[in-house]
């Protein structure tokens, strides 16, 4: 199965899942944001080498804000899932954990990795 295949609904629901196992609070802004960068992304790779100029303003559009407050916003679930998630579920995903001493990865690091983990996932049902 293909990411493109899958519709928008349940494609939202299965990152909601990983984002959840991962430890991203949902009741922060970022939550929102974070997840439909994810989406974005991994419909389609390209968007997360411009995040600042193509993702972020399509965010903002989208939630009616400025792309400053969806970066900051996104950066900030990043780093309260960083410090307070799942140290097992972060070394799976990106190799190390907050425990390693190792400083976060970047916000597109972040989504790049996890629209990866999605699209295999699908790609393996």
């Amino acid at each position: 199965m293909d990411i493109t295949t899958i519709n928008d609904t349940d494609l939202e629901r299965y990152i909601t899942d990983v984002m959840l196992e991962i430890g991203v609070p949902a009741h922060l802004k970022g939550y929102y944001y974070l997840r439909n960068a994810i989406m974005m992304t991994g419909r389609d790779i390209e968007v997360v080498t411009s995040v600042t100029k193509l993702m972020y303003p399509v965010i903002a559009r989208h939630f009616n804000t400025t792309d400053q407050k969806v970066e900051r916003a996104i950066r900030n679930a990043i780093e309260v899932s960083w410090e307070r998630g799942n140290s097992r579920t972060f070394e799976k995903l990106f190799g190390y954990s907050v425990k390693d001493g190792r400083a976060r990865p970047t916000n597109s690091e972040y989504i790049a990795r996890i629209a990866d983990k999605v699209r295999l996932d699908i790609k393996s049902m």
